[in-house]
C-alpha cells in the first residue's frame, strides 16, 4: 500500500510503500498525534521512516488492493 504523508515547510510529500494495513497506519498516526510523538512507517523493504508528529501536514492512505497493471493481467 501507498502511504504519501505531506510534510510543513516541505515542497515534496514523502511516500512509503508499506505492507502495514490502513487501519495499522491510521493507529501509528493517532498515537504520534496524540502523544506529540514520532510517526513511524516501516516501508516493503524493511526500512523505517519516521516523521515529527508536529511536521505532518496531511496523510494520504492508498488501496490496500493496488490493481494489476499491464498485458498480464487480462
Amino acid at each position: 500500500m501507498e502511504i504519501k504523508v505531506g510534510v510543513r515547510q516541505l515542497s515534496r510529500e514523502v511516500v512509503v510503500e508499506t505492507e502495514q494495513t490502513a487501519d495499522e497506519v491510521e493507529q501509528a498516526l493517532a498515537t504520534a498525534l496524540e502523544d506529540s510523538g514520532v510517526l513511524r512507517l516501516v516501508g516493503e523493504r524493511g526500512r523505517t521512516v519516521l516523521i515529527p508528529a508536529a511536521g505532518i501536514g496531511y496523510v494520504e492512505i492508498g488501496e490496500e488492493n493496488a490493481r494489476p497493471v499491464g498485458f498480464g493481467s487480462v
